[in-house]
């Protein structure tokens, strides 16, 4: 049974504990309170020892194995997105409810909807998200929004009273406890959901006022298997600078296309941090939110497929606030980044029994995807060096790397997959946007080099401060 949110105080203290440790508890193989187990310790510890007794005994052929491996790699990661690509470019890849549709069900039939506002540090978005929760199209009598607010971030709790928050919403404070992680307050806001489907959006999202009523149809016309509902998500503030637009043209491709591709391909589905809808009894079954893990949502995603369930991606769009500031970006990018990583760590720890469970294919494109984005951002910043060296000066130690069998294909991924990923791009951006973001396109490589900064920054954080969540600043947009 949910809790009321004047419960009392010892509830709310065992709720906390169970919010902190009750995945570690539950399924500890699945929860990544330790970043690295100590198989996977002495595995990279061997790993590097390898390498380095063989750049010691043999130089060349070490780095031309490195160069051969790491270029099969691009190689079999373009093959993989391009291929997503197509199949989410189909036109029914998508979950499509109409406006009617979505209207049809009478109030009386529409299940309790439970939304959980996590919220720290941001009293400048309160009074929109606020206007953003009453513009929902649902019977006021079966919607609980819970605000989750830390206890002591005084000036987001002062905002949201000002904002009249009850008019539309209650506040719940998350009791001060490491870590101070948005998973962890969203699983102390679970214990007190009425809702029979849950559902996260983020301070500064503006949804689409009837997307809890796709969601409820949606749910109605899919099998029962079907565990979560993956809203779109986009960004209002596509123009306020460059960044802004590159961060555009990039979730414009990932939602449109890449992640119902990944959906149709029966892969584990990387949720968004927000406007994902969650059966919540099932959400419970599987231990909610990982609060050790800063990818809380593409983690989940993982856990919903290797658990028997499958997520469905919804064209409902909830807008959001891009990055405007390139530090912000990077912290927030970095988390990202270090987040994918954990999530395949703690998968890899039985990689045996995931591909019992999701299959052979599906397991390999879920390393593509979590390990193999952040640790390709990783060696792009390598390579490039190595091609201006190369430039510069055509040293013999860069030409060993290369032989003919490693050479052309490095070639190829140069030239086919930079092409095919600008025209991916020029897709993503084709309908609805405004034809200057075809400048963003122009220069995305551009980008792709603060997607290195931001993985480096990921990596090194994953081995000292695996859990560290680094706060995102929003309202900048303004």
């Amino acid at each position: 049974m949910p809790l009321p949110v004047d419960a009392p105080e010892a509830a709310k203290r065992e709720a906390l504990i169970d919010a902190i440790d009750g995945l570690r508890l539950k399924d500890p193989e699945v929860s990544a309170a330790i970043a690295f187990t100590r198989s996977q310790k002495f595995f990279f510890l061997g790993l590097i020892a390898v390498m380095t007794l063989g750049m010691v005994l043999l130089q060349r052929w070490t780095l031309m194995l490195v160069a051969g491996i790491a270029t099969a790699a691009y190689l079999i990661t373009l093959i993989d997105r391009f291929l997503m690509f197509w199949r989410g470019i189909e036109k029914n890849a998508i979950l499509r409810i109409s406006d009617e549709q979505a209207l049809a069900i009478p109030d009386d039939e529409l299940p309790r909807y439970t939304v959980l506002v996590p919220a720290y540090g941001e009293p400048e978005v309160i009074g929109q998200l606020l206007d953003s929760m009453r513009a929902f199209d649902y019977p006021a009598d079966k919607l609980q929004v819970l605000l989750l607010l830390e206890e002591d971030d005084a000036p987001t709790i002062e905002a949201a009273e000002a904002a009249h928050v009850n008019e539309v919403a209650t506040i719940l404070k998350v009791p001060a406890a490491e870590p101070r992680t948005k998973p962890k307050a969203c699983n102390y806001g679970l214990h007190f959901a009425t809702g029979e489907i849950t559902t996260i959006f983020d301070a500064e999202d503006i949804p689409d006022p009837l997307q809890l009523r796709r969601v409820v149809a949606a749910f109605c016309s899919l099998d029962s298997s079907v565990a979560c509902i993956q809203a779109r998500l986009s960004y209002r503030n596509a123009r306020q600078n460059l960044l802004t637009a590159w961060f555009t043209v990039e979730y414009d491709v990932w939602f449109n296309y890449l992640l119902p591709g990944i959906m149709r391909m029966d892969a584990p589905v990387p949720l968004g941090g927000t406007s994902n809808h969650l059966r919540t009894s099932v959400l419970q079954g599987l231990g909610a939110w990982d609060p050790y893990n800063v990818t809380e949502d593409a983690d989940l995603g993982v856990r919903i497929k290797a658990f028997g369930y499958s997520t469905a991606v919804l064209d409902s769009v909830t807008w959001e606030e891009a990055n405007s500031d390139t530090i912000n970006w990077l912290r927030q990018r970095s988390r990202w980044y270090k987040g994918y990583l954990q999530t395949w760590l703690v998968y890899m720890r039985r990689p045996g029994w995931l591909i019992r469970e999701i299959g052979p294919l599906p397991a390999l494109r879920f390393t593509l995807l979590m390990a193999g984005t952040p640790i390709i951002a990783v060696v792009n910043m390598i390579f490039w060096y190595l091609s201006l060296t190369w430039l510069l000066g055509q040293p013999d130690t860069i030409a060993a790397m290369f032989p003919a069998l490693v050479y052309y294909p490095a070639l190829l991924c140069l030239i086919i997959g930079n092409a095919g990923t600008m025209y991916m791009n020029l897709v993503g951006v084709r309908e609805g946007r405004d034809p200057l973001m075809v400048v963003a396109v122009l220069t995305f490589p551009l980008y792709w080099v603060l997607m290195s900064i931001a993985a480096i920054k990921g990596a090194w954080q994953l081995i000292f401060r695996p859990s560290y969540w680094e706060k995102t600043a929003h309202g900048l947009d303004a």
